[in-house]
């Protein structure tokens, strides 16, 4: 800042103070200030008595990113076409646009790293320290927080901001995008109508979380649905009866601490008609389990290279619960419980694309479980295979039929 904007930056943060305005809940009283500062500063400046501002309405920009935003980086939170932003030192801040990412000139200040942080978590409830050195949280614009401190990281603290661009609340958005095609649009919609239970796949930054809050959008208004996240990232709020929960890290004693497997135990007694768990991860993969062997229809999301592995990773991530959990249970009921496995992939140019959708049968044998593509990728494109999905019944007892639905041509 030049040393006019300084006085102007200085000048409106007392006022904050005298007048008792909270910059983080109150940012259009913070714009209000700002202006008065500004019309008293151009009065000063016409009569000699202070420096001329160069760009008043870019000083006014960047004072109120300052007192009310996250300073230098929140432009890269009001711009559109960014999806992410990452620091890896205050002089290594980073953005990615349309899966491509990219070095920004912006430079912070010595300190501005662990300030900007801490004033981030302040509406969160959430912390970070060196007793707690890693921190996940959601911003007031619904994107989502993720810090590491040293001496975890080696010099800097580490920084991610991960916005929600989400460009679809439909699958019928997806398939202008690219995403989905026509044909297995309709499949999809009509799976969660029916009450499949979907798995979406795919590697980090594929599009996993807005291809979710998708296929959610499809579950009838009627049902009840209870969502369990490491952080809130899924938007259903035009579904009338839908509750969302998250985890919640241990206070200073080291208590309180609610993981991501509390949150499905609890949701089984909130009467849910339908079960969402944001990302599968580590040992609550068998507390899903156990509620879609239950008869709850859900949805969740887990990181695999392809629908298989998808499978696969399902098949181990429950045996981190206990020794006393064992494959023999686990296998089977993956191959009983998971109805369809919808996988993402990032192409080069950064366009997110379903790649396959494999079906599961219910079927088990020697630790494998058997499978088949309802749709793959032929020459770049998604078409219809020769798999068909379980519970053909569920369909029926919808209206849908099936067998003209999986039809190749228009509907």
């Amino acid at each position: 800042m030049s040393n006019a904007e300084e006085i102007v930056h200085r000048e409106v943060r007392e006022l904050v103070r005298s007048r008792g305005v909270d910059p983080l809940h109150d940012p259009a009283a913070v714009s209000g200030l700002i202006d008065e500062v500004l019309a008293t500063h151009a009065e000063r400046a016409a009569g000699g008595t202070a420096e001329a501002l160069p760009d008043p309405v870019g000083t006014r920009r960047v004072v109120l990113d300052a007192v009310a935003g996250l300073g230098p980086l929140q432009r890269f939170l009001d711009d559109p076409t960014v999806e992410e932003i990452w620091v890896n030192g205050p002089g290594r801040v980073f953005v990615a646009r349309y899966g491509r990412s990219e070095l920004t000139t912006t430079i912070l200040a010595p300190g501005q790293i662990e300030e900007l942080v801490q004033r981030a978590l302040e509406r969160t409830g959430r912390r970070v320290d060196l007793s707690t050195p890693f921190v996940d949280a959601m911003l007031s614009d619904g994107s989502r927080l993720h810090v590491v401190i040293p001496d975890v990281t080696r010099e800097h603290w580490a920084v991610n901001i991960r916005k929600f661009v989400a460009r679809a609340h439909t699958l019928a958005e997806l398939i202008p995008l690219g995403t989905l095609t026509p044909h297995s649009g309709r499949f999809l919609e009509a799976s969660v109508v029916a009450g499949l239970n979907v798995i979406v796949s795919g590697a980090t930054q594929t599009g996993k979380t807005t291809l979710l809050n998708c296929l959610a959008g499809a579950i009838p208004t009627f049902e009840r649905v209870i969502s369990c996240e490491e952080v809130f990232e899924l938007q259903l709020r035009h579904h009338p009866d839908w509750v969302a929960l998250q985890t919640r890290q241990p206070n200073l004693e080291g208590a309180g601490e609610i993981p991501l497997r509390r949150l499905v135990t609890e949701a089984l007694r909130m009467r849910p008609d339908r079960l969402i768990v944001g990302e599968v991860r580590q040992a609550e993969a068998l507390d899903l389990l156990i509620a879609l062997n239950a008869g709850l229809p859900g949805l969740c999301s887990v990181h695999a290279n392809s629908a298989r592995q998808a499978v696969t990773k399902l098949c181990t991530l429950p045996l981190l619960a206990g020794e006393n959990v064992h494959p023999s249970f686990v296998v089977p009921t993956v191959a009983t419980c998971v109805d369809l496995v919808v996988h993402l992939e990032m192409s080069a140019t950064g366009a997110r694309t379903v790649r396959e959708i494999v079906a599961v049968g219910g079927r088990s044998g020697d630790g494998a479980i058997e499978t088949a593509e309802v749709f793959t990728t032929v020459s770049g494109e998604l078409t219809r295979a020769d798999g068909f999905p379980p519970h053909r019944e569920r369909y029926a007892r919808t209206g849908i039929d099936l067998p003209a639905l999986l039809a190749s041509g228009p509907p």
